[in-house]
């Protein structure tokens, strides 16, 4: 198949590199053996992100006594705004080349926005279309390429440029990071173009289809053995004749307890005389606490306990891997690795894998205050992804806190995100798997419902690739909506020239503990009588709004029927949503009373019923940042049902001039039926 011409081409040293274009990127992107050497010809990446501006530098605090550099306001901040041709266009990006876009994401495309691509200083863009088009899958770039995974919208179709890309939005109101390489001056960069495009249009479809479809060889592994507490068993490879490199490792491990054994069962790679891997099997394949098959490009796990690696790991002479059961029981393991020959050359790179494990980890609620390290390189190399194993023992959102990479001796930050789950390529803390070649939720316990207990995510790079040349630094903040004790275990992946240093020794005492396991989830609390807003079914709404079902247990376990509300994010005064509240055959008068919700970007809105007013307008606003509330019961009037329903409509007709944001979001959480009150 195509993926495995590509790794046999990729394992012999490379001839000078013709120009990047197009093509190039897309083979680039599915040659598992291209990040193990430095690149040529070289380049750096960074990211433009909407991450609240007012984080400059840390240890600066705002009029409420919170840490601006902690600052969560990362919602429709842009570089600025331009007239194009008698429209608004926000700038997401303006980057001069050459260079490419390598990665786009967003966690609410506005429905009617056009996103456009201009190149090297055109004045009309050289690509343009929906953004939920391009970023769903739904559009000219088909999946996996560009994918909403639960409630996050990726592409990963590269953009080359030869001098300059700007990229805009004719509509604002959205999250979104754009990650771009730049290469080193001179480099011959081919830009993007309808044309080339279509002259790429065979590559692309075997991409997609590799990307796709990949799955491990299927053949004999040997049976294997029995590891007691303490013991090991080993690979050994003798390179010293001719280099090599290890393109395929598979485990297979089988345990009384396997979650515990996952943890416990350590994999050991000393390379040429350098430590380069020491990490706990279940985090070395990204299925974090417990056994949790998923499918990647680079790793797979099978249900029935078949662990898969394919980073090419060079080999200049030696090397031997083990895994080291560091429990208390046996556990039945076995090790089988595939090499290639590989042409050592000075571009030549190790792969490390490091893991850092800390509990009890103290999150404050509503506020960060840490950047928790993932790992700091000394040394030239190149970046290339990571898991995160996060044990939550509350039902509330653990990940609000942002990723700040530094490269090269940064003072700020050239990667600056906007949510931990943004980085990891979903959205809205949505606690359901899903898996994608570059990016997964492998384990989540909340099960759709809330964030509770075991969530494991995990993020692979190839054209997002991050190179360095003499350090790395990589930071995720600690941002909890609630003060509780977290666990952290992050596995970091990464490719360095033989020599290069970090600071992730060895844990052995916190890998043979139990992992850590949350508390038993409180029960949900309800309204009495609620009809969940969530849960209704919806008439109709205005072509430019957006409805999620939202869980809210982050502001508190109760306030909110069922922990959860229907959010629904309008761009514009005047648009609206309207539910069908269920109400049973009698057509007798009814009171109908709304629970809603408070919030520091909500509007003022307007509700009705069956086409009647139903009260006055009423600003949802809540009155400070980072705060959002129950309304409280909001008496909507008596109505006769037609049908055995009555259709409640909302509308937002005005925004408070301190609310945030676009003034024009709400959310709607339940509405109670009493029988009318006779009139006296």
């Amino acid at each position: 198949m195509f993926h495995f011409l590509l790794l046999a081409a990729a394992v012999s040293a490379p001839s000078d590199p013709p120009a990047v274009n197009l093509d190039s990127l897309l083979r680039e992107m599915t040659d598992p053996a291209a990040l193990a050497r430095f690149p040529s010809p070289a380049y750096t990446c960074a990211q433009s992100s909407s991450y609240d501006r007012a984080s400059t530098k840390p240890g600066v605090v705002d009029q409420e006594g919170l840490d601006t550099w902690f600052a969560n306001g990362d919602y429709n901040q842009f570089l600025r705004v331009e007239e194009t041709e008698g429209r608004r266009e926000w700038v997401l990006l303006d980057a001069a080349g050459p260079g490419a876009v390598v990665r786009l994401w967003s966690a609410n495309p506005p429905r009617d926005a056009i996103l456009r691509f201009y190149l090297d200083g055109a004045g009309t863009p050289a690509w343009q279309g929906s953004f939920q088009s391009l970023t769903s899958g739904a559009g000219p770039i088909a999946k996996p390429l560009s994918e909403e995974c639960s409630r996050g919208w990726n592409m990963y179709l590269p953009i080359p440029y030869a001098s300059r890309c700007r990229i805009t939005s004719d509509r604002d109101g959205f999250y979104y990071q754009v990650n771009y390489r730049t290469y080193a001056s001179g480099t011959r960069v081919e830009s993007f173009s309808i044309e080339a495009l279509s002259a790429a249009s065979g590559t692309l479809a075997n991409v997609q289809r590799s990307l796709a479809d990949f799955r491990p060889q299927t053949e004999p592994l040997a049976a294997p053995a029995d590891v007691p507490p303490g013991g090991s068993t080993s690979f050994d490879i003798d390179a010293s004749k001719a280099s090599q490199a290890i393109t395929e490792l598979t485990v297979r491990i089988g345990a009384r307890d396997n979650e515990r054994a996952l943890r416990s069962t350590v994999l050991v790679a000393d390379v040429d005389g350098e430590q380069t891997i020491w990490c706990p099997l279940g985090d070395f394949f990204g299925c974090g606490v417990g056994l949790n098959p998923f499918q990647d490009w680079y790793r797979s796990v099978s249900p029935d306990g078949v662990l898969t690696a394919r980073f090419v790991m060079p080999v200049r002479s030696s090397a031997r891997l083990s895994l080291l059961n560091l429990g208390a029981e046996s556990v039945r393991a076995g090790l089988h690795v595939k090499t290639r020959p590989w042409a050592w050359d000075d571009r030549s790179m190790h792969f490390h894998a490091r893991w850092r494990s800390t509990y009890p980890l103290h999150a404050y609620g509503g506020r960060g205050t840490e950047d928790w390290n993932y790992v700091a390189v000394k040394g030239r190399g190149v970046y290339v992804g990571d898991s995160l194993a996060v044990m939550n023992p509350v039902p509330e959102w653990w990940g609000e806190g942002d990723e700040k990479i530094y490269v090269d001796g940064e003072t700020f930050p050239s990667h600056f995100g906007t949510g931990t789950e943004d980085y990891y390529g979903y959205a809205w803390c949505w606690p359901v798997r899903f898996q994608h070649p570059f990016h997964a939720q492998t384990r989540v316990d909340g099960d759709g419902r809330n964030n509770w207990g075991h969530t494991t995510v995990t993020r692979v790079r190839s054209l997002d690739a991050i190179p360095f040349t003499s350090s790395l630094r990589f930071d995720m903040e600690l941002w909890h909506w609630r003060e509780c004790e977290v666990a952290y275990a992050a596995t970091t992946y990464f490719y360095a020239a033989p020599g290069a240093s970090h600071n992730r020794p060895p844990q052995p005492e916190s890998a043979a503990l139990p992992p850590p396991q949350p508390r038993p989830q409180p029960p949900v609390f309800r309204i009495p009588g609620a009809i969940e807003c969530e849960d209704m079914e919806i008439a109709g709404m205005s072509a430019g709004a957006v409805l999620q079902s939202q869980d809210l247990g982050s502001f508190g376990p109760k306030g909110w029927s069922n922990a959860r509300q229907l959010w629904v994010k309008p761009t514009a005064d005047g648009q609206w949503v309207d539910l069908i509240i269920p109400t049973g055959p009698s057509p007798d008068p009814i009171e109908v009373t709304l629970h809603a919700t408070k919030s520091w970007d909500y509007g003022i809105v307007q509700f009705s019923i069956d086409g009647r007013p139903a009260g006055q307008p009423v600003d949802l606003y809540s009155g400070a940042r980072g705060k959002a509330v129950p309304s409280g019961p909001i008496s909507l009037g008596t109505f006769s049902p037609m049908n055995g329903r009555l259709v409640l409509r909302t509308e937002v007709v005005g925004g408070n001039p301190a609310s945030e944001g676009s003034r024009t979001f709400f959310g709607l959480d339940c509405v109670t039926l009493s029988a009318a009150r006779p009139e006296k």
